[in-house]
């Protein structure tokens, strides 16, 4: 690889990390007017769905059987990386703050672990327990009694559901992609989940309710459709496209551990833009999570399949 890409690697998947993160505290604004989260994920899936479809189109060169080939993959992706996992994280943000749902979360892998060791009953590695061990050591600090003065134990439940859902769908995500390009199981994905959610938004199942007066966002009052655009384009057409880009260039592996920066990234925003702060505690357990997060990874010796996530958790 020459530095040239590298930078260019670097550069995408930093742009990717940035832009995940902005998705939480911009469509809070939306959930707090009165967006339930089964409406604003059909919107957001919708809206990125449909600035990919291009990109789609253009990846799979005519070769339109490779969807049916990789059915598994993009229903995974749709169902439960788009449809089951984000309507549980932003049901989440309802309750409790975005950098903390988000870090737990972000938890999937350390899930996958346990779930692995109690099936097979086979020990993981001494760094996969380390990892595992710091992790639920920092989610002790990110949830604790003295980290946050009052957990909403709902909200709490909906961010392990998010988690959950997610270790799923890197589960699904790993079987074989029949060569479907990255690009196109993202915004396939995207665009199955939008009439999926709706469907079950006009079946009753799931509260599906939208309002479109103008809202509060940085302090002045805005459209509707502003903070709806900006988690659609940036925080999941932009960041999916980048983050693709990123893994291409630098491999599965490095974009995966420059992708936990998202954290930093939602942080920010969340700080900036909702006045949402973690406490020093949380701050260390944080550091802590995404520590152990990266032990677990680290300690991965086969290459991921190209239908893995290329970067970060995609669900968020």
């Amino acid at each position: 690889m020459g530095i040239g890409s590298k930078s260019t690697g670097l550069i995408a998947a930093a742009i990717s990390f940035i832009s995940f993160g902005t998705s939480g505290a911009f469509v809070k604004p939306l959930l707090d007017a009165g967006w339930s989260p089964t409406a604003a994920v059909t919107a957001r899936a919708l809206t990125a769905g449909l600035v990919l479809l291009p990109f789609v189109v253009v990846s799979l060169r005519g070769k339109w059987d490779l969807l049916l080939r990789a059915r598994w993959p993009v229903l995974g992706m749709g169902l439960v990386g788009v449809a089951i996992t984000q309507v549980f994280y932003f049901a989440a943000i309802q309750r409790i703050p975005v950098a903390t749902a988000l870090l737990v979360e972000f938890l999937a892998p350390i899930i996958l672990v346990g779930f692995t060791w109690a099936v097979t009953r086979r020990t993981p590695a001494p760094v996969v327990l380390f990892g595992s061990a710091l992790a639920v050591g920092g989610l002790v600090l990110v949830i604790g009694p003295g980290a946050i003065q009052a957990v909403d134990p709902i909200g709490l439940a909906l961010a392990f559901g998010a988690a959950i859902g997610c270790s799923v769908y890197f589960v699904i995500a790993a079987r074989p992609n029949e060569g479907l390009p990255p690009v196109a199981l993202a915004g396939t994905g995207l665009l199955l989940a939008a009439p999926v959610l709706a469907l079950v938004g006009a079946t009753g199942l799931l509260p599906f309710t939208a309002t479109f007066d103008d809202l509060p966002l940085l302090g002045t009052t805005t459209a509707w459709w502003v903070p709806l655009l900006v988690v659609a384009v940036i925080g999941t057409a932009l960041a999916y496209a980048s983050g693709i880009t990123a893994s291409g260039i630098l491999g599965s592996r490095l974009a995966s551990f420059i992708a936990l920066l998202e954290v930093v990234s939602a942080s920010l925003f969340a700080w900036l833009l909702l006045g949402q702060r973690l406490s020093p505690w949380q701050l260390v357990g944080g550091l802590l999570i995404l520590a152990g997060i990266a032990s677990v990874r680290a300690e991965r010796q086969r290459p991921e399949p190209v239908a893995a996530p290329p970067v970060g958790v995609f669900c968020s």
